[in-house]
């Protein structure tokens, strides 16, 4: 809060979140955060994060740890690319697993038309 306060009567000042030590900091609780993720994946996902990420309540503390280091933006840029990246991975495991003969369509049998 103070330091949107601070930037709107400074907008040419340096913002500290875009630092690296808070970059770094940012960074690390993301990767705590999406670790939680993918070690939690059994358990029911409860709570609900932006870009229709959900996640379970064991990695509440992680996620707000998240939050709280990152920028807003960074944060919805960070779920919509771990949403992405889940998706395409989901696609192509699933794509995997249909590897074989194709089923073709039976094609449809019908009488020729007879010439009388």
């Amino acid at each position: 809060m103070a330091n949107e306060a601070l930037t709107a009567r400074n907008p040419d000042g340096v913002h500290t979140d875009v630092l690296s030590n808070a970059r770094q900091a940012c960074y690390k609780a993301r990767d705590a955060f999406y670790a939680c993720l993918e070690k939690e994946s059994d358990k029911k996902q409860t709570e609900i994060a932006s870009k229709g990420l959900l996640y379970p309540a064991q990695c509440k503390p992680a996620r707000d740890q998240f939050v709280n280091n990152c920028r807003a933006s960074w944060v919805k840029h960070f779920d919509a690319l771990h949403c992405k990246n889940r998706s395409l991975k989901r696609l192509l495991d699933d794509k995997e697993s249909r590897r074989g003969p194709l089923s073709l369509p039976q094609p449809y049998t019908f009488k020729p038309p007879s010439t009388s």
